[in-house]
């Protein structure tokens, strides 16, 4: 399976594909924003992703005790308040974009209702990020594959059940452009519960294309990954953790970004084909495997024994499987020792 977003395939035989997720890393600040977004193209970031919400679009600005975040990252807010001081305000979004586009990054969103939506077509956004946390909104995703263009879903805390109905909701609109992330909903997530192996399953699963959003801390779950099959790599990206942003924590840095890019692709490489061919590497070293040289000086018509040749290297002789073939052989010329042995060289 495969699809293009902006002008890159993302799918069979192609290199991982590799967003940089901003979301409130911007820490209130336009500037920033466009910083971390050459930050991430001099990385290698094949896309830049943002979170299109306000805090009205999110929640209600309520005090009542379900509106307050207990334990984690984030304890002690009131959802009203966290999602005031991490929203990517609408009116920055046209100036966002054109700037992505201008350094040659694609950008795109997670949209998080119908209004994020509107304004993200008007900015012909080139493609469509479903979060965990709405993953169970299906009246939202039909809005979303409406629009025609791919969609990429993540998965953290869904029951087989939900992704299901998920998957279901965007098939139903004729929209077959779907990547599928493995995603573990912890800010950030344990290593030990990273559970890559169910990206196979989802692949095997919905006939989809795998992929991992990653909220572990560090690079290696992310690489990992592309090498059991992920196609996309999504990873929270700051400029500096030390901002203390309200995502900051479990973001990597640029240089752990570009680590990443070159690490997921290295990997990638790496991964080859199937085969039992001589790789073009192999080549020049293959005259230093084992072969049968005779070892004494011998004249003709003398008969081999044990003493008279060895397994060694280099392979210019005959191979080792011959060895007691050649045992009790006669030869039918004169030999030196350090002549690699040939059939030639022996009688019928």
């Amino acid at each position: 399976m495969a699809f293009v977003i902006d002008g890159r395939e993302i799918g069979n035989n192609q290199p991982p594909y590799i967003i940089a997720e901003l979301s409130a890393n911007h820490n209130g600040s336009l500037d920033r924003a466009f910083e971390t977004i050459d930050a991430a193209i001099a990385a290698g970031a094949d896309a830049i992703k943002l979170q299109t919400y306000t805090a009205d679009t999110m929640t209600i600005d309520c005090d009542d005790d379900d509106f307050l975040i207990k334990g984690g990252l984030w304890d002690g807010y009131k959802l009203y308040d966290l999602y005031k001081w991490a929203e990517t305000p609408f009116e920055w979004h046209k100036a966002m974009f054109d700037y992505a586009r201008e350094r040659g990054i694609t950008v795109f969103s997670t949209p998080f209702d119908e209004s994020a939506v509107d304004l993200l077509e008007e900015l012909n956004a080139p493609a469509y990020k479903v979060a965990s946390f709405e993953l169970t909104d299906l009246p939202l995703i039909r809005y979303i594959a409406k629009t025609g263009k791919p969609i990429i879903m993540s998965t953290g805390m869904a029951s087989k059940e939900e992704i299901t109905e998920a998957v279901n909701a965007v098939r139903a609109e004729g929209n077959k452009d779907l990547v599928v992330l493995h995603c573990i909903s912890s800010y950030p997530a344990p290593m030990d519960q990273a559970n890559l192996k169910q990206m196979s399953e989802l692949e095997k699963s919905y006939k989809i294309i795998p992929g991992l959003s990653d909220h572990t801390l560090g690079t290696t779950v992310s690489i990992a990954a592309v090498a059991m099959g992920a196609k996309v790599i999504e990873k929270h990206f700051t400029l500096s953790r030390e901002d203390k942003g309200p995502d900051s924590d479990f973001s990597i840095e640029p240089e752990e970004l570009k680590a990443l890019c070159a690490g997921a692709r290295d990997c990638w490489l790496a991964q080859g084909k199937v085969g039992y061919q001589r790789q073009e590497a192999e080549k020049a070293n293959a005259i230093f495997r084992r072969s049968i040289y005779f070892v004494n000086d011998l004249p003709a018509g003398a008969e081999i024994t044990e003493l008279d040749i060895r397994r060694i290297r280099p392979g210019m002789g005959l191979k080792p499987k011959f060895y007691d073939q050649l045992i009790g052989k006669k030869l039918k010329v004169p030999v030196k020792r350090g002549t690699p042995t040939s059939w030639e060289l022996f009688d019928e």
